[in-house]
């Protein structure tokens, strides 16, 4: 049975809008602070925030001026050992603490016997893990209290066993949780690309309401032997044109969406990251309604 909807609290200067923003990386702390770049939000991960120090102290100065999302990589939402509860904790305070306009975690699991593997590992989608999902979206939502995004995975294999295609999945969590879905294109176009699957049929199967943020990358291509290749979803370059275009896609079908650019490995200077949200608020502009507004998420 699918839950009421929750409402998810608004961030300091209000809620993430329909437009381009960017990844907050630690070296562009203090170029933020002096410039106060034309950037609508930014995103950041949550647990670099959950220590205190200078990480903090900055991005309180930051959010006076830009709202903020939080993006979570350490909830291990797919694992059968249940949530770590005194990470759950350290979310929520968090969260709490810094009033983000969007929550957001990865459909993954990254702690088995109580050892964080350092990655975002993929599940076989079976009805066994969708209520494992499930069960644990909805007890972070409680302890939240408001409702949160759940993002897409890139993979590069796939399981003996997974007879549920992996947009169903992400439909029915949505369904049984009332989350919402962060739907990265790239890594979309990824996994499309690594087992042969169609993008837009991916894309025509989630539910429209639920998309409640979409993430943008650049992805590497790496050779694996025997003439074969797959594409690895490294953060570390430029959007690609057919992400491009399956993000325009997106939009037709999703609307105005708040859209982030996301790089975290080979890191440009802040100029580069801000043409890229430039290229998106582009392809946006192109997929608003003609008296040219988008709503906020």
């Amino acid at each position: 049975m699918k839950r009421p909807p929750l409402t998810p609290s608004l961030a300091a200067r209000g809620p993430i809008p329909a437009e381009a923003g960017i990844g907050l990386r630690f070296q562009h702390h203090q170029d933020v602070v002096d410039s106060k770049p034309a950037v609508p939000w930014f995103e950041v991960h949550t647990e670099n925030y959950m220590g205190g120090g200078p990480p903090l102290r900055y991005l309180d100065a930051i959010r006076t001026d830009y709202p903020i999302s939080l993006h979570g990589v350490g909830l291990s939402l797919g694992s059968t050992d249940g949530l770590d509860p005194t990470h759950l904790e350290r979310v929520h305070q968090t969260v709490e603490r810094l009033e983000p306009g969007l929550v957001s975690e990865h459909l993954a699991w990254c702690v088995t016997d109580g050892v964080c593997v350092v990655d975002l590992l993929p599940l076989p989608m079976t009805e066994e893990a969708l209520n494992v999902v499930s069960r644990h979206i909805d007890q972070v939502q409680t302890a939240l209290k408001r409702a949160i995004l759940i993002e897409n995975p890139s993979t590069y294999l796939q399981f003996a066993h997974s007879p549920i295609p992996e947009w169903e999945f992400m439909a029915a969590v949505a369904q049984r949780t009332g989350c919402g879905i962060l739907c990265d294109v790239n890594n979309i176009f990824v996994s499309a690309s690594n087992h042969g699957w169609s993008p837009s049929e991916y894309l025509a199967a989630l539910p429209p309401k639920a998309i409640g943020e979409i993430h943008l990358a650049g992805h590497s291509v790496r050779n694996v032997g025997d003439g074969r290749t797959i594409r690895v979803d490294d953060h570390g370059s430029r959007v690609i044109p057919e992400v491009w275009e399956l993000y325009a896609e997106a939009l037709h079908r999703f609307g105005p969406v708040p859209t982030l650019i996301e790089w975290d490995n080979n890191v440009p200077g802040l100029d580069v990251l801000m043409g890229e949200a430039a290229k998106a608020a582009a392809v946006i502009k192109n997929a608003l309604p003609e008296d040219g507004h988008a709503d906020a998420a």
